[in-house]
């Protein structure tokens, strides 16, 4: 192997590695986005339940 073909061979596992990193960044930030929206959905759901059971409480505290 002569250094042309080792500096090729370095070079090209280089821009793969930086190829997969930023390809494997991009994805766990849409995983990341993905996941804060159903934590704030099951945040928004939870306080929706709430509210329908305090309504049932106060119904029923006024029979």
């Amino acid at each position: 192997m002569d250094w042309v073909q080792f500096i090729v061979f370095i070079l090209g596992n280089m821009i793969f590695t930086l190829t997969l990193w930023l390809w494997n960044r991009s994805e766990s930030r849409t995983d990341n986005r993905r996941c804060l929206d159903l934590i704030e959905a099951i945040n928004k759901e939870m306080k929706d339940f709430h509210g329908k059971l305090c309504a049932i409480e106060e119904r029923n505290r006024g029979k």
